[in-house]
């Protein structure tokens, strides 16, 4: 369900005229509807909520009148509206159409006798959908090919290229950004699954591998396990065992400790129990994609002498680089290529980013959008790295006059527990942006209550007419959402819902935000 809006000109317009308005409705922020303020007091003041802290403000889009306000400049643990800063910021200084280029690479094409005489290195440069995602997305991800398709073809134009025999090794080349896996403020937890997947220029199939289960033919012994795309890259113990059916559900555990490529499964799983799959993070993305692709060359008959590495931009070399820094926006120092006179042997280009964009939102896509900060600080900061892409990221901050005060970001996808930042910092935020030319496919990136993304089983009862687009966000003990809706009087909202430190299961904390949406869509002028 669709909203009508004016153009981005027509609306830059008339909220820049606004501006002084806006200023001064910020400060003085009385509710504009009693009722509203009443309602969403008496939701905030239940016993199980008021536990927690909460923080909400709802302002009209054109006016920027504030319906309701409530701890709204506290600063709350944002988890993945923080997607929302990164996009944005990537849309206005990147662009929608920008486009990635991942090579295979040589010193030289190979001889009459297919032979290359040194390295064939992989280089990524950042592209997330080297996988078998398709693209546009639409109501939710669809992944027709196989998980290394693009890796595939890659091996493909190799061949057709005549490369028969390679003297030298095969090396992944990641250093288009800095060597940094992991967020600061990540849980070790997180670093087992899909959601805590390693950062790299680098990215085959989301930098995780498909476990999957099925019952054995007999009950008592161990259950089938398989992976793609790459079935020896984990060494697994299995101790999950067929139980009779009808024991059901299943119980089945993994384990796999931070720096090891040792997968332990165990658990019991019924006679009749359909099978399941987990998406496990791996280990080290550059190694797996070059053991991935000396794989696919040999399957294709090349005959390879030397062994697989990875090549990467280590921090240390970069010097020092301060966290407050701001970055002046004009690119940072490309860091030195593998090869200084590369032959591109094969390449894939990717879609335009704005495609990624919506991928990352719509779905809350962790790994995507750190790349996306990583890019940030790679074509317009200091460096392809956090640090770099955050520097870039309060630039932009600066520029829609949201406050260093009102904010504290570690990562680009909001699984720091360090990040904070205000429910008024969002909303002005999200303001800013309709006024700005790319406004209209940042908020066509957001979900869609009870249509798609992360909203597609929430908030689907709203009155006709009515339709929120809007960020999720979740953590333990944290619930956020931040967005655009309009009401079934044509009235448009901006809002952001913040909840931390409360007790309550996620599926209940959620609900209550929604709650407070139903009460702001009875909302009118």
């Amino acid at each position: 369900m669709r909203h009508t809006h004016f153009s981005n000109s027509l609306r830059a317009v008339a909220l820049l005229a606004l501006v002084p308005w806006l200023a001064a409705s910020a400060v003085a922020a009385p509710p504009a509807h009693k009722d509203l303020a009443k309602h969403i007091d008496a939701i905030l003041e239940r016993a199980d909520i008021a536990r927690g802290f909460w923080g909400v403000e709802i302002e009209e889009l054109d006016t920027g009148k504030v319906v309701y306000s409530h701890d709204a400049d506290r600063l709350y643990a944002p988890a993945s509206n923080t997607k929302l800063f990164t996009t944005a910021a990537a849309l206005a200084l990147i662009g929608p159409n920008y486009r990635f280029r991942t090579t295979i690479e040589s010193t030289s094409f190979p001889d009459k006798y297919g032979r290359l005489p040194g390295d064939l290195v992989l280089v990524g440069r950042g592209d997330a959908n080297l996988s078998g995602r398709a693209l546009h997305y639409e109501m939710k991800t669809q992944r027709p090919l196989p998980p290394a398709h693009v890796l595939e073809e890659m091996a493909d134009q190799l061949v057709a290229r005549g490369v028969k025999v390679i003297d030298g090794d095969i090396v992944a080349d990641d250093s288009f950004f800095v060597y940094e896996r992991y967020g600061e403020g990540w849980s070790q937890d997180d670093l087992v699954w899909e959601w805590g997947a390693p950062v790299s220029a680098l990215a085959i199939n989301d930098n995780v591998v498909y476990v999957n289960l099925m019952p054995a033919e007999r009950v008592g012994e161990r259950a089938f396990v398989s992976m793609a795309p790459f079935a020896d890259y984990y060494h697994v113990e299995n101790h999950v065992l067929t139980s009779p059916a009808g024991t059901g559900p299943r119980k089945v555990f993994v384990q796999r400790q931070p720096g090891s490529t040792h997968l332990e499964i165990w658990g019991n799983i019924p006679l009749d129990d359909p099978g399941v799959g987990e998406a496990v993070a791996i280990e080290e993305p550059a190694e797996f994609c070059a053991r991935l692709l000396w794989e696919m060359l040999t399957r294709r008959g090349i005959t390879i002498y030397g062994k697989t590495r990875a090549h990467h931009t280590l921090m240390s070399s970069l010097g020092t680089i301060t966290v407050n820094a701001v970055a002046p926006l004009g690119g940072g120092v490309a860091p030195q290529p593998y090869l200084p006179a590369p032959v591109v042997l094969a390449q894939h280009d990717s879609l335009p980013l704005s495609l990624d964009i919506r991928v990352i939102n719509k779905v809350s896509q962790n790994l995507h959008s750190e790349m996306l900060l990583r890019l940030l600080g790679r074509e317009k900061g200091t460096s392809g790295s956090v640090a770099g892409g955050l520097e870039v990221l309060r630039t932009f901050l600066s520029q829609a006059e949201i406050l260093p005060e009102e904010y504290a970001f570690y990562d680009g996808s909001g699984l720091s527990r360090q990040n904070l930042v205000s429910p008024h910092a969002i909303v002005k935020l999200l303001t800013y942006a309709m006024t700005q030319p790319w406004g209209g496919e940042y908020m066509e990136s957001l979900p869609v209550s009870g249509v798609d993304g992360t909203l597609i089983s929430r908030l689907g009862a709203l009155p006709a007419g009515a339709v929120l687009r809007a960020k999720t966000g979740s953590l333990d003990h944290v619930n956020t959402l931040s967005g655009y809706l309009t009401t079934s009087h044509g009235d448009r909202l901006v809002l952001s819902i913040m909840s931390n430190n409360h007790t309550m299961p996620g599926r209940k904390a959620a609900e209550v935000l929604d709650e407070i949406v139903r009460e702001a869509e009875q909302w009118k002028k």
